[in-house]
């Protein structure tokens, strides 16, 4: 990558070492080399929700577990790190997902992503289904598309589309596996642009997908006819990849290819002001209290000055350092909500088990009135991740449904979603091994309109030289959209 080193900022803060931050930081070292960089965080590690954890021969991961490769970034991040060999692809033995069904696991028809189906037999034939139920998702095919662009909830647009069973039986529990949020209100513009766009251009999902599919056949049977002329460049992957060695292994890379001095843990930024610099070029005053891990009579107060700040934490962190400089600014930033979930990670021995688990995990509807939100069968997605003949299964709790299980003792929440487990999985016994990972308020809610909200954000924030935002709070919540926010960020106050 070719490097500039007239970048205008010499010295840059960042705020918060979640992996937005830390791509942020590192894309600036790798840009202008002789940037100096501080990066602050209150809590005692770099990675934030991203950890892994080496237990009981387990490869545990306390958030996410993989990422997805139809976006570029988390693949490319990889590559310029120089870890790219560590991908590894989920096993193709089990790709195949679950549904819960009155108390019992049924195969997500074949075919069927996320929103819409891609064939109509496996839906016609599904036990998840009523009969009037599959006659209403055919009419689909029929329904007219939205007459204007206005945004909707994800609730109100399933509905719309495919009716009220496949919308509650199964974009319901696979939309909030992934968001933890209340379709309800979760913005399907913001969230799922796609498949408004496919309505707009095919008038209906089914046609949209069936077009979708052929593409992908034609461009998979180019791949194969390259594959054998030996004009294929690079490595191939499947849809989800993830690193031997966990996330840590990426955290832990980027940590050392920063320079020493640049990390300030246990240090929580407390305001942020801007100076004028002798230059006319506006710097901004950062003040912050280290020792965020000792008794507050033992902490010290710090103030710099900085020609460029990436915060890249949570909106309502943002929020309390910006709203003194800009009221509007603040409202905005207190309007996005958040959820969070608890993830527990429990280990079985095999002969526990007595469903099948041909599967990579199972997702369950809000009426089924369960703690659980999801389960991803970890082992059968990445066998090296327990012991041979053992199974790792993450279970999320939570969400928009009920956040207080996000920080309920794990003394209580154990029990509870063992005994949930049970039937699902014929279960026998007690976990020989359980990790808890608590997430209050990690995951932003992208509520109906928050497009709007972020395009004012970014209008208001664009009119204060040398100041970016980041994060999961505004254009995507995955670990990919994440590194990609604070590339973006670092390019913005370099301009």
């Amino acid at each position: 990558m070719q490097q500039d080193n007239k970048s205008t900022c010499r010295r840059v803060a960042v705020i918060g070492a979640g992996i937005s931050g830390l791509a942020a930081a590192f894309h600036i070292h790798e840009l202008s080399p002789e940037t100096s960089i501080k990066i602050f965080d209150p809590r005692p590690r770099a990675g934030g929700v991203l950890n892994t954890v080496i237990k009981d021969g387990l490869e545990i991961e306390e958030g996410a577990d993989n990422f997805i490769t139809t976006v570029p970034w988390g693949l490319d991040l990889c590559k310029r790190v120089g870890i790219s060999d560590q991908l590894i692809t989920t096993s193709s033995q089990y790709r195949q997902t679950f549904v819960v069904f009155r108390n019992r696991l049924h195969k997500l028809p074949e075919g069927f992503l996320m929103m819409a189906p891609t064939k109509m037999w496996p839906l016609a034939t599904t036990g998840l289904l009523s009969p009037l139920g599959k006659i209403r998702a055919g009419l689909e095919l029929f329904i007219p598309r939205k007459k204007d662009d206005a945004d909707e909830s994800m609730a109100e647009f399933g509905r719309r589309r495919l009716g009220k069973e496949v919308y509650e039986r199964l974009i319901e529990p696979l939309v909030s596996g992934v968001y933890g949020a209340n379709l309800e209100e979760l913005s399907v513009l913001a969230t799922m642009e796609r498949f408004r766009e496919m309505e707009k251009e095919h008038r209906s999902l089914i046609l949209a997908m069936r077009a979708e599919m052929a593409k992908r056949r034609k461009a998979e049977r180019d791949a194969k006819t390259a594959a054998k002329l030996g004009t294929e460049s690079g490595p191939r992957y499947s849809m989800f990849v993830t690193l031997k060695g966990g996330f840590s292994l990426l955290i832990n890379t980027i940590v050392d290819k920063l320079p020493q001095g640049t990390f300030h843990l246990n240090c929580r930024v407390t305001s942020l002001n801007q100076d004028q610099s002798a230059s006319d070029r506006p710097v901004w005053r950062v003040t912050w209290q280290d020792g965020q891990d000792k008794p507050e009579s033992e902490r010290q107060t710090w103030t710099e000055l900085f020609d460029g700040v990436i915060i890249a934490a949570p909106s309502y962190n943002t929020k309390e350092l910006l709203a003194p400089l800009n009221a509007r600014l603040g409202e905005l930033l207190g309007g996005i909500g958040h959820t969070g979930t608890a993830i527990a990670s429990m280990a079985f021995k095999n002969e526990q088990i007595h469903h099948p688990m041909d599967g990579m995990g199972a997702v369950v509807p809000a009426i089924e009135h369960s703690p659980i939100l999801a389960m991803s069968f970890s082992t059968h997605k990445y066998p090296h991740r327990s012991p041979e003949g053992t199974q790792l299964i993450r279970v999320f709790a939570g969400g928009a449904r009920d956040p207080s299980l996000a920080v309920m003792p794990d003394e209580q929440l154990t029990p509870l979603l063992v005994e949930k487990m049970r039937p699902l999985l014929k279960i026998e016994g007690q976990p020989f091994a359980v990790h808890t990972a608590h997430w209050p308020n990690t995951m932003p809610q992208y509520y109906v309109g928050h497009l709007d909200r972020v395009a004012e954000i970014e209008q208001i924030v664009n009119a204060m030289p040398g100041l970016a935002l980041a994060g999961n709070s505004y254009r995507g919540v995955g670990v990919p959209a994440c590194i990609h926010s604070g590339e973006q960020a670092a390019e913005l106050i370099r301009n």
